[in-house]
């Protein structure tokens, strides 16, 4: 009987990031795929009065209410207008499961390291470096790499963290 290898728990398969490719507009991002528990269709979204603009309300993920997030306005790109497309990516950041809107996701993909450079100057003053991995080269296209951990500030993060708090105890019907 071979004993068997234990699985890495990363995303690097080799010298590989698998990632899933989402688009905001007509840019094309990555996260890897292990920081993502699901994707979910869009569903009706819930608002909570007076929340700050990038939280776009909570909704019911099979008996468990979750925090959604408009991405779009985090990282102060244009929103366009929800269709059959818009996706929610499910993710747990900081030990809190929340929701990510993106226009689409179109695929998962494989990609060498060694084709990931930090990210140019002309991105950074765009949207902002704090949460850019760097930009991943494909043959004929380019990809940024978002690290979702870092996607939030620290208030942001925690004003999304006090909702999940407050409706963790909520039973969703």
């Amino acid at each position: 009987m071979a004993a068997q290898q234990p699985q890495d728990a990363k995303t690097k398969s080799g010298d590989d990031l698998q990632l899933v490719v989402f688009n905001i507009g007509k840019e094309e991002f990555g996260v890897e795929i292990m920081r993502v528990q699901e994707i979910i269709r869009m569903t009706g979204i819930t608002r909570i009065p007076q929340a700050p603009a990038y939280i776009r309300g909570i909704i019911n993920l099979r008996g468990k209410i979750i925090v959604v997030l408009n991405l779009n306005e985090i990282m102060g790109m244009e929103t366009k207008e929800q269709d059959e497309n818009t996706r929610i990516i499910v993710a747990n950041i900081d030990e809190t499961v929340m929701g990510f809107i993106v226009d689409s996701v179109s695929e998962v993909i494989r990609l060498p390291e060694m084709n990931v450079e930090p990210a140019p100057a002309v991105i950074a003053s765009k949207i902002g470096t704090e949460y850019v991995m760097g930009v991943g080269k494909m043959e004929d296209r380019l990809l940024i790499l978002l690290d979702l951990d870092k996607i939030l500030g620290k208030n942001q993060l925690l004003n999304v963290q006090e909702i999940s708090t407050q409706t963790s105890g909520v039973e969703a019907v």
